[in-house]
C-alpha cells in the first residue's frame, strides 16, 4: 500500500486504483490484464468524468451568465482525491470542492467513488452530494473503463462481439469535433449484437442514448470475455481509437453539449439537479465469463 496506489483483489481478480484521479488503473485475472496499458496513444485507464461528459461549446460553462472554463470530460480525472477507506477487498475515495475546481466550476460539492472486489466481480459506485445549503447542484457523471482489444493475443480484432441484454433498435448518436450532431444515426446494432470493427469508431465514440439494456457481454465467440452491467446511468458510449489497443465501454449520466448549444450549463442535456442536501448514486461492475 502506498499513498498514490492501492491494491486489492479476492484471489481471482486483483486491480490497482490511484488517488490521482481516484482512477482504476489495472484489473487483473488470473495474471491476465484486463484493462489497457496507459500508453501511447492514450495515456489513461479509466477516467472518471466529472462533472460533464465529453464537451462544452468553447470549452465553456456559462453559469448565471458567467463564462468558466472547463474542458472535455471535466476537471475531476486530474484532481488529487482523498483516500476514506483502503483494505484489501477495496478503497473509498472523496473529491470536494476547493478554491481550484471553482475557478472552473463555482458549485459545492462532493464526489466518493468506492471500488470493491468480491465474488470475482469488480464493483464501482458513485454517489455525488450537494453540500449547500441554498443552491442546487448541477452535474453529470460518466464512466471511461478502456478494456483491452483483443481480449486475447492470437484473435482478430473484427472477431469480437458486443451482445447486448436486449434488442437495441433504437438510433444512436454521433459526434462532431466532440459535439453532439443533432441528427440520429442507424444503428450498427444488429438484434442485440454489435459486431466490433475500427470502422466503427472513425468518426469518434457511438453513443445509445437511450439504451435497453442495462448490461452487455463484450467477448470473443466461443472464447472469453467480459460481462459489464450499470445502474443509474441512462446512456451508454463506446470508443476507441482506431487502431490502438483498447474498447472504452462507457456507462453515462450526460453527454457532449450540442453542437451550436450556448446555453446555461444547468439547461444541458443529460445534467441532474441536486437540492440541497440531496444525493445522487450510481454504479457498474465487470467480471470475466
Amino acid at each position: 500500500m502506498t499513498d498514490d496506489i492501492h491494491t486489492f483483489g479476492d484471489g481471482r481478480l486483483a486491480a490497482s486504483v490511484r488517488a490521482q484521479g481516484a482512477e482504476l488503473c489495472a484489473l487483473r485475472a488470473q495474471g491476465r490484464d484486463l484493462l489497457w496499458s496507459g500508453q501511447d496513444p492514450w495515456r489513461r485507464h479509466s477516467p472518471v468524468l466529472f462533472p460533464i461528459v465529453g464537451r462544452l461549446v468553447d470549452d465553456t460553462a456559462w453559469v448565471e451568465g458567467t463564462p468558466y472554463r472547463m474542458t472535455q470530460h471535466g476537471f475531476a480525472r486530474d484532481c488529487t482525491f482523498r483516500w476514506l477507506a483502503r483494505d484489501e477487498t477495496g478503497c473509498r475515495l472523496e473529491l470536494v470542492d476547493t478554491p481550484a475546481t471553482r475557478v472552473h466550476y463555482p458549485f459545492a460539492f462532493s464526489l466518493v467513488i468506492e471500488y470493491r472486489i468480491e465474488g470475482g466481480a469488480l464493483s464501482v459506485r458513485y454517489c455525488v452530494t450537494n453540500p449547500d445549503d441554498t443552491r442546487v447542484l448541477p452535474a453529470s457523471l460518466g464512466a471511461h473503463p478502456a478494456f483491452i482489444w483483443p481480449l486475447a493475443p492470437d484473435v482478430a480484432r473484427d472477431r469480437h462481439v458486443i451482445e447486448f441484454d436486449r434488442p437495441e433498435p433504437a438510433p444512436v448518436r454521433r459526434l462532431e469535433g466532440g459535439l453532439l450532431l443533432p441528427d440520429p444515426f442507424p444503428t450498427p446494432v444488429r438484434g442485440r449484437v454489435l459486431h466490433l470493427d475500427d470502422s466503427l469508431f472513425a468518426a469518434d465514440a457511438l453513443i445509445l442514448d437511450q439504451p435497453a439494456s442495462r448490461g452487455l457481454t463484450y467477448r470473443i465467440p466461443d472464447g472469453p470475455g467480459l460481462r459489464l452491467t450499470w445502474e443509474g446511468f441512462p446512456q451508454l458510449g463506446i470508443w476507441m481509437k482506431p487502431g490502438a489497443g483498447f474498447l472504452c465501454i462507457e456507462p453515462w449520466y450526460g453527454m457532449a453539449s450540442p453542437v451550436g448549444f450556448r446555453g446555461e450549463f444547468s439547461a444541458r442535456p443529460g445534467v441532474f439537479h441536486l437540492q440541497p442536501g440531496q444525493e445522487w448514486r450510481a454504479g457498474w461492475q465487470v467480471g470475466c465469463i
